[in-house]
């Protein structure tokens, strides 16, 4: 796990810092050129529209992660607006709160007890097999 914090802090600093040069130099107008791009239906439209679809699995993960409540729905916008920026604090600071478990870290507390199940889907209840 120390690995992938490791590696989650080098994305945040190296997307932050790619952040700030570039808004240094060109402005925050990010918006008005990204959906230009979709519009104009070339190359960066189709990368900006792959990125967009990216960011909506984020965003529908965190909030299926928190099992749609309120709190997770509003963390899974902010995954959607905040793209790497939010993944990789969201994914640093719950990597602690889980102890390093990858399991409860990518299916959250109350999908995962502690114990794996690998059971098929017919012979549990909906959604507590893994």
């Amino acid at each position: 796990m120390l690995l992938f914090r490791l590696f989650l802090v080098t994305l945040l600093v190296s997307v932050s810092t790619y952040a700030v040069i570039v808004t240094l130099e060109y402005g925050g107008g990010w918006f008005g050129i990204f959906m230009g791009d979709l519009i104009a239906m070339n190359w960066p439209g189709q990368f900006n529209f792959d990125f967009m679809c990216v960011l909506a699995v984020i965003g529908l993960w965190v909030a299926w992660r928190h099992e749609f409540t309120l709190p997770g729905i509003l963390l899974g916008l902010c995954g959607f607006l905040g793209g790497a920026f939010f993944l990789t604090t969201y994914l640093f600071v719950i990597s602690y709160l889980v102890k390093g478990d990858a399991r409860a870290l990518l299916l959250g507390p109350g999908r995962y007890s502690g114990q794996a199940d690998y059971s098929p889907a017919g012979d549990s209840q909906a959604g507590d097999t893994i």
